[in-house]
Order: structure tokens, then C-alpha cells, then sequence
């Protein structure tokens, strides 16, 4: 459950059902996203990207039923340009 294979849900559409007063919050970098894990299990199962400020991304691999996704790759050492290709901005950096 600890590597991270991402589900971007938009905030409306995210529900947390239990376990909120588990969560501990850090930030690190940039400080734009905020990294949540279970204090109790130490397991990352969501929290905010800076590169969907509007949206969630919840770990696939912490869910019960798997779920049919399309993997797409990201380049998270060269983050900006990574950023622009999701965007389809390639010419933006």
C-alpha cells in the first residue's frame, strides 16, 4: 500500500468516511502540496498535489476493489516541464 499509484478526484467528489483524526499533515519543497498519512499504519493513502490544487489524489493501491485506470507517466525530477506536458503546454517551459 505504500507505493503510490494516483487518482486524481476532484474535491466535490471526495468523500472521507473515517479516520480523520488519524491523519498527520507535512510539507516539505515547495510547500504548495500537502502530504497526509495515517499516524496509526504510516500509509499515504491521499493528499493535495500541487499539480491539481483542485483535486485530491488518492492512492490506488489503498483501495479495496482495484480499480481499471490509464497509467499515465510523470516526470517528478524535472516537475515543471513534467507539468506543462500534463497540461498540454510543452512550449510553457
Amino acid at each position: 500500500m505504500t507505493g503510490f499509484l494516483h487518482i486524481i478526484v476532484p474535491h466535490d467528489e471526495f468523500v472521507l468516511e473515517r479516520g480523520a483524526e488519524c491523519l498527520t499533515s507535512y510539507r516539505f519543497g515547495t510547500g504548495a502540496a500537502e502530504h497526509l498519512f495515517c499516524s496509526v499504519c504510516g500509509v499515504k493513502s491521499f493528499y493535495q498535489p500541487r499539480s491539481h490544487p483542485e483535486a485530491w489524489s488518492v492512492n490506488a493501491n489503498c483501495l479495496d476493489k482495484p480499480v481499471d485506470i490509464a497509467i499515465e507517466r510523470f516526470d517528478g525530477r524535472n516537475w515543471e516541464r513534467a507539468k506543462a506536458e500534463l497540461d498540454g503546454d510543452e512550449g510553457a517551459v
